[in-house]
């Protein structure tokens, strides 16, 4: 944990702010769980849940570790701040999930 990573939670947490009409508690305890899941998915394989946009709950288990991913070939696609890739260990697929819908860590 360094000073890029707070910043980085406080940015996100006041986009949800302005974006998602979060109050600042709730904002900042969704910033704290992505930030933890993208840590925990750097190390191995986690299951979370998140809203899907039709409002349904999903339950995933994804990873973003370099030796249980697939080598990827190269992207031209722009990172959207707004949503989390990872990669889905049960359909072997990368999915995507908005990063404010983000429910639990199991």
């Amino acid at each position: 944990m360094n000073k890029a990573d707070l910043q980085a939670i406080m940015n996100t947490a006041w986009a949800f702010v302005k974006r998602n009409g979060f109050s600042l508690s709730e904002a900042l305890k969704t910033a704290w769980r992505n930030f933890k899941l993208k840590v925990q998915m750097h190390t191995g394989i986690v299951r979370f849940y998140f809203r899907k946009v039709d409002g349904t709950l999903r339950e995933a288990w994804g990873t973003l570790a370099s030796n249980l991913v697939p080598e990827t070939k190269g992207t031209d696609r722009k990172p959207n701040p707004t949503t989390q890739a990872y990669f889905d260990t049960e359909k072997q697929e990368w999915r995507c999930y908005k990063i404010a819908n983000l429910i639990a860590i199991a």
